[in-house]
């Protein structure tokens, strides 16, 4: 099998409908017998499981596990790549703001890369509509940090898709420090300092309404992940236990 996309889901029965309806026509027509998608509910309590289950009867390229457990996007797209069979394995976000076309693009690409990553800032890409300020202030300063802190000259890390050789993401999977906020910037750093070929092209990428995220709250527990992910690869990488502990009645669950 070519291509295995992992769409890591935590309570988007409301989004993720549209978006399996348009992966699955696309990539079932485009890659017949030759794909697959693999979504991923992770400790969902709405019937995302249910709803992906559903289509996978109509789309057979779809395959569904329900994991249970809090596991975090970046556990769910690590249990989604080991489950994969593809010469490729990619992951996408369950909302659909990265359309179809846009994700096949990335396997375009593949060919002369070890690693393809969409991005919303580079010149050509088409970002509709365009992210309130506040937004736009938040991931510039966050890419800016990554860059000092990990090397990582890249426009966006964070967007949500992005296409690794079946060898590369198993040589990253498998020496993750966090599964959640800086869970994109650990695969990358992790792949570059396995020494692979990151490519990084324009996206067609669509604010879908429904997003979680509080920009002040959320940058917030972005840098202290991206704090926490430093010191892991550290000589002061005993200073994380205690310092995690006493943040984590403000941060429970993404300082990981």
């Amino acid at each position: 099998m070519k291509l295995s996309i992992v769409i890591p889901a935590h309570n988007e029965e409301q989004r993720l409908p549209p978006m399996l309806e348009a992966y699955g026509q696309y990539f079932s027509e485009k890659y017949p017998g030759d794909a697959e998608l693999i979504v991923v509910s992770n400790f969902s309590s709405d019937r995302t499981a249910d709803i992906a289950r559903e289509f996978a009867v109509r789309f057979p390229v779809i395959r569904v596990i329900d994991e249970k457990e809090r596991i975090g996007k970046g556990g769910a797209v690590m249990l989604g790549s080991r489950a994969a069979v593809g010469e490729f394995i990619g992951f996408v976000d369950a909302d659909g703001a990265t359309p179809p076309a846009a994700f096949d693009d990335l396997v375009n690409h593949i060919e002369s890369c070890d690693c393809v990553i969409a991005s919303r800032w580079m010149k050509g890409s088409v970002v509709s509509p365009q992210q309130p300020l506040s937004r736009r202030f938040a991931s510039r300063c966050f890419n800016f940090t990554v860059r000092i802190l990990f090397g990582l000259k890249l426009h966006d890390t964070q967007c949500g898709a992005k296409l690794f050789r079946r060898e590369i993401i198993f040589l990253t999977i498998d020496q993750l420090g966090v599964t959640s906020w800086a869970f994109d910037v650990d695969m990358l750093f992790q792949a570059k300092r396995a020494g692979a070929r990151i490519c990084e092209i324009p996206t067609e990428w669509h604010d879908i309404a429904g997003s979680k995220i509080r920009v002040v709250h959320s940058s917030i527990e972005m840098l202290l992940a991206l704090g926490r992910l430093r010191l892991f690869y550290s000589p002061f990488r005993f200073i994380i236990p205690p310092l995690s502990k006493a943040l984590s009645f403000v941060y429970p669950h993404h300082l990981r």
